[in-house]
């Protein structure tokens, strides 16, 4: 695992000399190589959230809906009539960085698990993607490996895709995101928790062999920075089988709707070290692990590699003695392993045996929850410490820039993208990702709907984090509202440098309390979520990039409305507390011009807008509803109209009136502006200012000196030019 042979081993496995000292505190003894491996790994960023979890106590997490927040496998709140939607985000963005097709695949795989270990059919999966600029190989590469990897596990289990995002940057050359949302649905009273319980009751590994994949994964890949010869950590990466995740899951599901389970633990990082003593430390008791008795696919394994290998599709279940027989028995209906490994005790000590000898035996407290947690050290960056390159010449007139924003791979279609998962399969998909801005899922069991999207703003972040998080939220709750559902709960995955340099503590931390501030004045609780950390390159930092994953609830899937306009003659109203700006937007990055600073907006005011915009949707007074976000008002004008097949007028005279410049009103950006359509009357009752009409062959827009004509056609030619030549985009070199 390191090139330099005299580092000491606690060093090797990410852990500073400090912790290891603590460790030889808690322990009143050196670890041996079991014990060390295990600290290292539960010790680790990735596992104990040591430069964030201090932090993370600011997020509101309480609510009436909430059935399960932070602590379980995954968050759920009650959607009715007894049932419950569970959901959660994670990251696998250094093992995508490594290992594309496989970083993603399993990236899925283990969200699922999360879903699926309360209880829950997973119903549906979203993700958020950040590359390097496409004009790079290695972006290509990572690009294409990981949309392959997506949609290979999602479509082989069976699991829709149903929305998502990707933005192309040059922070995230070296270190691309992948993160993955699963939505599951559930009874709530077969729901389960995590904890273990009952002493005497048997420990069951079910699910594959358990190998050498993926051993390291949480210390030596997950909480580190990438660099240099980052090749060599492949073998930390796990390898996913989908089919037999499918066994599992449904093998897992029949146990907890009879009754078979106490609890039930996923395995992903860290193996079995992170599931036994989580499962432990939640339930205040002790396990002993005997690894002599886990089926292995690779002889002589040494017990240390046994208990952190993150071989896939495992799960771990504490089952009474007098249901193994049973459990057994349905795990033989589904062709998925079942073995007894362990037992629960009385102890509270976390013991590894090899046969009748006992290999490794540490306090659950000292393991689990001794890890130091750290404050941080933040700095505000003087200046913009990120480097950007001008594609868009300042000079370029109005009609030009617009094509260009319309054609920029971060705004343009991604349809060569979305065509590769399958969006429908369990029929519950009733908007999909392209004709919504949030995806919506009918509920015929709780007699309702939800609607969920996935978003975030890198960029927006890194000029201001504190707004730039709060935009973010806004941005969910705006897609939700144009859909008509009303926000029940969030979960997050917080993706930022090393938090042991002061300028990204300093994005971290102010990212955070942005997030905390906003879910506050919404009134949305966070329900569960994750951080990733050391997400830097040889170059440098990412963006500083909070994903927010927002569920909500709607009584009538038939009552939603689309993004794009519907019909010639409809009027086109502007709606909500609208002040757009160039800070941080897409146009700004075009012509090299970003640099510190976002206003701050107004929760309140967006809060109230979301309101009035979900009420007219339900009760079916909007022919369409669209939020304005990345390109301003133009484009999403222009993305109506492309969507529907047809042009629009349209005056912005009104915002030139408030202050803005020609250019802030066709391009700037801002929450809490919706473009709306239909009827004038019901428009004008709403109070949306009607600023043109649906109609004709060109989007033609007002705006003092900068207005312009572009042709539907040129317009939807720009917008469609990735999936043009998806081909060319998606090809990875052969040398990459």
């Amino acid at each position: 695992m390191s090139n330099a042979p005299d580092l000491p081993r606690h060093r090797e496995l990410g852990l500073t000399d400090s912790e290891f000292e603590l460790i030889v505190e808690k322990l009143g003894r050196e670890p041996n190589a079991v014990e060390l491996a295990m600290f290292s790994l539960l010790w680790s960023e990735h596992c104990a959230y040591k430069h964030s979890r201090k932090l993370l106590r600011r997020l509101p997490t309480e609510g009436p809906r909430v059935v399960m927040g932070p602590g379980e496998n995954a968050g759920a709140v009650d959607v009715g009539s007894g049932y419950a939607v569970a959901f959660k985000v994670e990251s696998h963005n250094h093992p995508s960085a490594v290992e594309p097709f496989q970083g993603a695949a399993t990236g899925v795989g283990g969200i699922l698990r999360d879903v699926f270990a309360i209880g829950a059919r997973p119903i549906a999966v979203l993700d958020s993607l950040r590359f390097g600029e496409l004009d790079s190989v290695r972006s290509r590469h990572l690009l294409d490996g990981a949309v392959r990897g997506i949609g290979h596990y999602g479509n082989s289990i069976g699991v829709p895709t149903v929305g998502g995002e990707i933005y192309f940057e040059e922070p995230y050359e070296h270190n691309c995101l992948v993160n993955a949302m699963c939505i599951g649905f559930a009874k709530t009273a077969a729901m389960v928790r995590a904890a273990a319980a009952g002493v005497g009751n048997a420990v069951v590994l079910m699910g594959a062999t358990t190998g050498r994949d993926g051993i390291g994964g949480a210390s030596v890949l997950a909480s580190a920075e990438l660099g240099e010869g980052d090749e060599a950590k492949r073998p930390t990466v796990q390898v996913g089988d989908p089919f037999e995740e499918s066994k599992l899951l449904e093998c897992c599901l029949e146990l907890l709707e009879k009754g078979l389970l106490v609890s039930l633990q996923d395995l992903g990082a860290a193996g079995l070290t992170s599931s036994a003593g989580e499962m432990a430390s939640a339930g205040g008791v002790g396990i002993d692990i005997d690894v002599a008795k886990v089926p292995l696919r690779e002889a002589d394994m040494e017990p240390f590699e046994v208990m952190v290998s993150e071989s896939q599709e495992r799960m771990l279940a504490v089952v009474e003695p007098g249901q193994v027989a049973a459990v057994r028995a349905i795990c033989d209906k589904w062709q998925t392993g079942a073995a007894e490994i362990g037992v629960v005790t009385d102890t509270r000590h976390i013991r590894i045996l090899k046969g009748g000898a006992v290999v490794g035996d540490m306090p659950v407290e000292a393991l689990v929850d001794g890890c130091p947690l750290y404050d941080l050290d933040p700095a505000a960056p003087e200046a913009w410490i990120y480097g950007n390159r001008e594609t868009l010449a300042p000079s370029a007139d109005s009609a030009a820039t617009l094509l260009a924003l319309l054609s920029a791979p971060s705004i343009a279609s991604k349809q060569w993208v979305f065509q590769q998962y399958d969006a429908i399969v369990g029929s519950r998909t009733v908007r999909r990702p392209e004709a919504a801005d949030a995806a919506v899922l009918a509920l015929p069991e709780a007699g309702n709907a939800i609607a969920v999207s996935i978003d975030g703003n890198g960029r927006k972040v890194a000029c201001e984090p504190f707004n730039g998080t709060v935009e973010a939220v806004l941005e969910c709750a705006q897609n939700l509202a144009c859909v008509g559902a009303e926000p029940l709960g969030l979960t997050n995955c917080l993706n930022f440098g090393n938090p042991e340099k002061p300028v990204p503590a300093w994005q971290l931390d102010r990212s955070v309390s942005g997030l905390a501030a906003a879910c506050e004045a919404l009134d949305v609780p966070v329900v569960g979520g994750n951080v990733s950390l050391y997400n830097e390159g040889p170059d440098g930092p990412i963006y500083p990039t909070p994903v927010v994953g927002m569920v909500g609830e709607l009584p009538d899937p038939a009552r939603t409305a689309p993004s794009s306009f519907a019909q010639a003659g409809d009027a086109i109203g502007l709606f909500g507390p609208f002040s757009p700006t160039l800070f941080g937007s897409e146009l700004a990055k075009q012509r090299g011009e970003l640099a510190m600073g976002l206003p701050e907006p107004d929760v309140a005011a967006v809060a109230a807008a979301c309101r009035a915009v979900r009420d007219a949707v339900r009760a079916g007074r909007l022919a369409s509803a669209h939020d304005v976000s990345d390109g301003g008002l133009a484009t999403a004008l222009a993305e109506c109209s492309i969507g529907a097949g047809l042009g629009c007028r349209a005056d912005l005279q009104d915002l030139r009136e408030e202050g803005c410049t020609p250019e802030e009103a066709l391009f700037g950006e801002g929450p809490g502006g919706f473009v709306l359509s239909g009827e004038r009357a019901e428009l004008e009752t709403l109070g949306a200012r009607v600023i043109g009409e649906v109609g004709g062959t060109t989007i033609e827009l007002a705006a003092g000196d900068r207005s312009l004509i572009v042709g539907l056609t040129d317009a939807t030619e720009a917008w469609r030019s990735l999936d043009a030549r998806a081909e060319s985009v998606a090809e990875p070199p052969a040398d990459a």
